[in-house]
């Protein structure tokens, strides 16, 4: 619950500025690299998050690795966020910051998930039903998962719209159960 609302807070703050300093895209990409490297090694959050390394150590380490990496005003940001004791939230304040952008720029994040692998036809044309469907750019993340058997069940937003099979079996299932057999 705490993460949620640090990151809503900072998330909107970071996309304020950087709008206002038309740094959104850039704001977007740099800090959607950092979370790259913050979800493949988190040992940076923790660093940043320890009550046992002096802030001063923090900011000093932040103005030598990202001071000629990052614009100043995501630099600032990153420190603000040591200052205040908000770092461990910062994956959750970068998603948060994506979403919104990615919404400012009318694109939908779906997640497909099947029992195998889509081809890219298949792929291609999910997209264009959910583009038509939602009427924005479709961002696709793709999710595997054999206990389906076959079909998909795609996540937009927060609907979620089921064809697999498991669940055309479990519905058959429940239209069976309530024939009554003489």
């Amino acid at each position: 619950m705490i993460a949620q609302q640090v990151a809503k807070k900072y998330s909107t703050a970071l996309f304020l500025s950087a709008g206002r300093r038309g740094l959104l895209d850039e704001a977007y990409t740099q800090f959607t690299d950092l979370k790259t490297v913050l979800r493949t090694d988190p040992a940076l959050v923790k660093f940043l998050s320890s009550p046992k390394i002096a802030e001063e150590q923090k900011l000093d380490f932040l103005r030598r690795v990202f001071g000629e990496r990052m614009q100043r005003l995501f630099l600032e940001f990153l420190i603000v966020l040591v200052r205040k004791r908000r770092a461990m939230y910062l994956v959750h304040v970068i998603d948060a910051f994506d979403l919104m952008v990615e919404r400012h720029k009318g694109i939908v994040r779906a997640t497909a998930t099947t029992a195998v692998p889509l081809s890219g036809d298949e792929e291609e044309r999910l997209v264009d039903r959910l583009s038509t469907k939602t009427g924005k750019k479709i961002e696709l993340e793709r999710k595997i998962d054999p206990r389906l058997i076959g079909g998909m069940v795609v996540l937009v937003g927060d609907e979620i719209i089921d064809g697999s099979v498991k669940y055309g079996l479990v519905k058959l299932e429940e239209q069976l159960s309530h024939i009554k057999v003489h």
